[in-house]
């Protein structure tokens, strides 16, 4: 093959195992994490006549009216695209979901491909960044599980931060640019606002370099006014009607890995590493490391991550990617350690920071390409390790989701339940229409068509709860609580105890695995 034929060989390659994929998933859909099922939550009240982004469920205080919250936590994008798909081609939520996934993979591949070629790489560093970046297990993910934002930020960043790179010059189109940007990532993912600010310093700082500070200034109006207007926009007519991230801010607390975790961010975050240990703060999975060894690698991770950072902005040529590593890795550090230090309610997870890894990439292989075989053949090795792992993932995942997962009438994977107890849960939400289900899981309740739905918090094993977030005060109609058996004992005691209005249960296994207790 010639060589010049290399660079379109993979993106068009990897664009159509993107699109394989997106068949496969479109004909066996995939299950949902939490965040984008509490969307789809949303979508369902949206669907039975509750407002814009309100979620209406049965009111705490009493069952038998209605409560309803708009969801500011997230933002609407993870379940309006799904929801455009689904009045648009009159299918349910899991084809629905397959269409976003397909779409925002292939608009991130080609959004950053034409961003890497953009800020001075050439087409092969910039298609073997894309092959580097389609081995990670993010990139995989959501082809298992609907990861909602994180999926649609991964579609938007390309794009936004070539249209950073390519304004030639402040001024109304630019003014509408960054208004029109603002509210197009905020709808993808809410994390998207100190990328967003970033990206607005990189773009003024961009136009601004070597100008005289009258045109600092005006450059400084024409990108700052409607960066301001953006996000007190989104601030007034969205975050601040509800609960989000910001709200619970525990105090400030003095901690090593609040430094060190952002600081260690382009190896956490471009590697994978965080996510094949299953997270090394925040655990999403069986611990692999303990707290100690955790700690002693995260700073490690940031001592390499900022020389690594170093050797990029000595010996990649580019000004613009220069600036650009720059202004993102420090409105990370500054932002993520700031929040914290305040103990704000984000959570320890590279996943945050996978703006930075993404970046550093194309730097990482230009070092490569001017260096001794054998570093290449390290990186290589790497790579190859961590696609592997990817492959496992995606092909025992959607094995699983295809041929053990529940599904209901949504489409969806439904991984938390056999079909046996789904199917008869579907049968009974068609028998009633004033009953209430009980759920200790986010996807299930978009399977409920007729009736309402409450969602408690999983109990753990150590049975600490706060029963004031669980009970559940009134009587409405007939109540339905389905467990996992796991629950046997304590937990289901903990549960029906949440209903103290409702008396005489009666618990029958509707599958081997699954409990529900009914009663009226």
């Amino acid at each position: 093959m010639n060589k010049n034929n290399i660079p379109g060989a993979i993106i068009w390659g990897l664009s159509s195992l993107v699109i394989i994929l997106g068949i496969l998933i479109f004909l066996s859909p995939p299950a949902v994490f939490p965040d984008p099922a509490n969307g789809f939550q949303v979508m369902r009240s949206m669907e039975l006549g509750g407002g814009f982004n309100r979620l209406v469920s049965p009111d705490a205080n009493d069952l038998s009216k209605n409560t309803s919250v708009f969801l500011s936590w997230w933002t609407p994008g993870q379940y309006m695209v799904p929801y455009g798909f689904k009045l648009a081609f009159g299918i349910n939520t899991g084809p629905a979901t397959a269409l976003t996934i397909t779409l925002f993979q292939l608009l991130g591949l080609w959004g950053f491909y034409l961003l890497f070629k953009k800020i001075g790489f050439t087409p092969i560093v910039a298609a073997l960044s894309l092959l580097f970046i389609a081995c990670q297990q993010f990139f995989v993910v959501p082809f298992v599980f609907y990861n909602g934002g994180e999926l649609l930020l991964f579609g938007f960043l390309g794009w936004f931060l070539l249209c950073c790179v390519s304004l030639k010059s402040a001024g109304p189109v630019a003014a509408i640019f960054v208004l029109l940007a603002g509210f197009a990532g905020f709808f993808c993912k809410s994390s998207v606002m100190w990328i967003y600010v970033a990206g607005m310093i990189f773009l003024w700082i961009r136009l601004s370099y070597q100008k005289t500070i009258i045109q600092w200034l005006k450059n400084g109006f024409w990108i700052g006014f409607p960066a301001i207007a953006a996000i007190a926009f989104i601030w007034y007519f969205y975050i601040s009607k509800g609960q989000n991230p910001t709200s619970d801010a525990a105090g400030l607390k003095l901690s090593l890995k609040a430094f060190c975790f952002p600081l260690a961010s382009p190896l956490l975050s471009g590697f994978s590493i965080d996510d094949l240990a299953h997270g090394l703060i925040f655990h999403t999975g069986n611990l692999t490391f303990s707290d100690t060894v955790s700690s002693v690698i995260i700073i490690v991770l940031a001592i390499l991550s900022i020389w690594l950072l170093l050797l990029l902005l000595k010996h990649v040529p580019d000004p613009n990617y220069r600036l650009i590593i720059k202004v993102f890795y420090i409105s990370a550090v500054l932002f993520f350690t700031a929040a914290y230090l305040r103990q704000l309610t984000i959570t320890y997870e590279a996943r945050h920071f996978r703006i930075i890894g993404l970046l550093i990439v194309p730097g990482i292989i230009y070092l490569l390409s001017t260096t001794r075989l054998i570093y290449r053949s390290a990186f290589f090795c790497i790579g190859s390790a961590i696609a592997l792992t990817s492959i496992s993932y995606v092909s025992t995942g959607y094995a699983y989701n295809r041929n053990h997962s529940a599904r209901g009438t949504s489409g969806l994977a439904q991984p938390a339940i056999d079909q046996a107890a789904l199917n008869r849960i579907i049968a009974i939400d068609k028998q009633n229409t004033n009953a209430i289900f009980v759920f200790v899981n986010e996807s299930l309740p978009v399977e409920i068509k007729h009736n309402r739905v409450i969602v408690l918090d999983p109990i753990g094993d150590d049975l600490k709860i706060d029963y004031e977030d669980y009970e559940q005060s009134g009587h409405a109609g007939p109540l339905y609580i389905i467990l996992p058996e796991s629950y046997a004992g304590p937990k289901e005691k903990m549960i029906l105890r949440s209903f103290p209005q409702y008396q005489g249960w009666n618990g029958s296994m509707l599958s081997d695995g699954y409990v529900m207790y009914e009663t009226r």
